[in-house]
């Protein structure tokens, strides 16, 4: 990684490549403007009625940061405005920051700790607290625009970002973490996993389509190549209503519970069918879609078995969509 720095502070932050991840403009020691792939930070305090001091940010604003020593994990009144990717490469900057200023850790003080910020934390800071614990009481947090901080400590680990051909890797111990397409392949991912050097989309606990092959640096070695089609016969077939009722109950017991109640009435109220997803499980838009692959792979093994496959699959996108939903309602 290679930064640049002006009066002992952070300008620019590039890759090994020239890829450049970060530009910083100051005014004195006041942040004047933060540019991240997909989204500008205007450094200008604003008064915003739902978060007080604030920065716009894209369409929507944040809780205003001391730049140069940030304290606190900053809350992003509409993080569904922002370009995908563009709040975690904010987050990693914030975390750089404090790094360079020695801050031991910070917290979140805002009303939305969701599974996406929650898995964005984890990317740029280290953390012994529990997802649990961070999104318990999510719902009465919004309802009331919480400003109080999580008793959570996350201490500032930034990663290294490295440009490949259609994406780009996160590095801090090793590669942890490969964006391809939009699509990030993780660890422990599902469907879309990083396994040794391998970028693989899984289902039914087994490989369905390997993407790419990286070097031991981040570089890429093979690929990226297509995601493997799903010509199966169901694809496109509405699942009968029986089945969507059942799978209803399993997401809604399996989500974060302030979410249940949003994710049952979401699937009971929207078409479920089967699609040919690439290097996703599932999809939530005007009709709710299930990789059809997990027909392929799960059906022979039983309904009950199928049925948890597919709520599996479901709940990482209900959640994001359920908790999108009541944040928006919020502001």
């Amino acid at each position: 990684m290679l930064v640049e720095e002006r009066d002992g502070k952070l300008v620019r932050i590039a890759d090994r490549n020239g890829h450049v991840w970060a530009k910083l403009a100051w005014i004195g020691d006041e942040l004047d403007r933060l540019d991240v792939p997909g989204a500008c930070v205007r450094g200008a305090r604003i008064d915003d009625p739902l978060l007080g001091a604030a920065h716009g940010v894209g369409d929507t604003t944040m809780s205003a940061l001391e730049w140069l020593r940030p304290t606190e994990i900053p809350t992003i009144a509409a993080p569904a405005r922002l370009a995908p990717g563009a709040g975690g490469a904010i987050l990693n900057v914030i975390a750089m920051l404090a790094q360079r200023a020695h801050i031991p850790a910070l917290r979140y003080a805002g009303p939305y700790p969701t599974h996406a910020l929650w898995q964005a934390l984890r990317r740029s800071f280290r953390t012994a607290g529990s997802e649990e614990a961070f999104v318990a009481g999510a719902v009465e947090r919004m309802a009331r625009l919480a400003r109080e901080p999580i008793p959570i400590e996350f201490v500032p680990a930034a990663h290294e970002r490295l440009a490949i051909e259609r994406g780009h890797v996160e590095l801090r111990a090793g590669v942890e973490r490969v964006v391809i397409d939009g699509i990030a392949y993780d660890r422990d991912g599902s469907p879309a996993r990083l396994i040794e050097d391998r970028c693989e989309v899984w289902f039914g606990d087994a490989p369905w389509s390997r993407v790419a092959t990286l070097e031991l640096d981040g570089s890429l070695h093979d690929g990226p190549h297509p995601v493997r089609a799903c010509t199966s016969d169901v694809v496109g077939k509405p699942f009968p209503p029986p089945l969507v009722a059942a799978i209803a109950e399993l997401v809604a017991e399996a989500v974060s519970a302030p979410l249940g109640a949003g994710a049952r009435e979401l699937l009971l109220s929207r078409p479920l069918v089967w699609a040919d997803l690439g290097a996703r499980a599932a999809t939530v838009g005007d009709r709710v879609a299930v990789h059809a692959a997990l027909w392929e792979r799960i059906s022979p093994l039983g309904l009950g078995r199928l049925a948890l496959a597919l709520a599996e699959a479901l709940v990482p996108a209900v959640s994001r969509h359920v908790a999108n939903e009541l944040a928006t309602a919020v502001t």
